[in-house]
């Protein structure tokens, strides 16, 4: 019997007659934090709206907790949304845009205040009940939709790329938030992101979507390390991907001599798996820039563009200059495709 408590099966979605998503099968267990990533156009937004009864699937189904939801509307299946603009009611106090939903329901006022002021420490905005959206912050903003959404107990809460208005410090801030939130609520959380760093730090399964297909599902480690794919290795980051054919890396611009047996068709290294100041190829710097701890550096060589981050202790080399490269065999990721 399947643990799952969303459940999508042979989930087809059109826009027209033009199919985003075409039989799509994911199983997402209770209280797990799942993030839905891949680039724009990939279909992963197209899916969160289906599971929120936003879009009717043109074939397939959706259940939610045991339940067929697929023909369900959106207020009767029990979700959340929090969406990326917030969506926010600029002439309502915080207190509420949070209670707005419990006087929809005509919930008694002790219970929404009771359940409003408790969805509002949950996410740290006690003491901020009559301020308006404008008198707070985006990173505050960004909590008030998360406890408006809570404060209705969801089965599951859908977060459609939350945090892309936010800067680089709010970002980190309200992934370590959301993560908290759910982790002491334990509601089912569906992630919508095309950045793969919110997906690695927030979700305990990634789903890696290309085409409006899953090209890779796994754990954030697994998705990290192991990419099985091309698509996936560069996405997650690998991006240096070549053929490798009878001892050579190739390209359409050449070949290096690989130097160790390539176990697979298809080879890749990370940026931090370049080997700069020594090895057996040579390449001219492109481009060069200030990274913190390390350089990045973008080297031409005979198969083409090497993308290679060198500790920031190295010397420095400059524009133009020759420097000796490796692509070694221990940080290489073989892939089948």
């Amino acid at each position: 019997m399947s643990d799952a408590f969303v459940s999508l099966r042979d989930l087809t979605l059109s826009y027209g007659d033009t199919v985003a998503v075409p039989d799509l099968n994911l199983d997402i267990r209770e209280g797990e934090l799942i993030a839905l990533l891949g680039p724009s156009g990939c279909g992963k937004t197209t899916t969160m709206r289906a599971i929120a009864g936003l879009l009717s699937p043109s074939g397939g189904r959706i259940e939610i907790d045991g339940r067929d939801v697929t023909r369900v509307a959106a207020n009767k299946r029990g979700i959340g949304l929090v969406f990326q603009s917030y969506a926010l009611f600029p002439h309502l106090n915080a207190f509420e845009n949070v209670a707005f939903g419990l006087r929809l329901q005509k919930r008694p006022e002790a219970e929404i205040r009771s359940r409003t002021e408790a969805g509002m420490a949950t996410v740290g905005l006690s003491g901020f009940e009559a301020r308006k959206p404008a008198e707070m912050s985006g990173g505050q903003q960004q909590r008030l939709a998360l406890a408006r959404s809570m404060v209705m107990e969801p089965k599951v809460l859908l977060l459609d790329e939350p945090l892309s208005n936010l800067d680089a410090r709010l970002r980190l801030e309200m992934r370590n938030e959301l993560q908290r939130v759910q982790k002491e609520t334990g509601v089912t959380m569906v992630f919508v992101t095309h950045d793969q760093a919110e997906a690695l730090a927030l979700a305990d399964r990634i789903v890696l979507m290309k085409d409006g297909e899953i090209e890779q599902l796994g754990t954030p480690a697994e998705l990290y390390a192991a990419p099985a794919t091309a698509f996936a290795a560069d996405f997650m980051g690998f991006e240096n991907i070549f053929a490798a054919r009878d001892g050579r890396l190739t390209s359409e611009t050449g070949a290096l001599p690989l130097g160790f047996e390539a176990p697979a068709p298809l080879l890749a290294w990370r940026p931090s798996g370049v080997q700069v100041g020594s090895g057996p190829h040579q390449g001219r710097v492109r481009a060069s820039s200030f990274a913190g701890g390390h350089r990045e550096y973008v080297l031409d060589s005979e198969i083409g563009a090497i993308t290679a981050d060198a500790p920031i202790e190295q010397a420095e080399i400059p524009i133009g200059g020759m420097v000796a490269f490796d692509l070694p065999h221990a940080t290489a990721r073989a892939l089948s495709q």
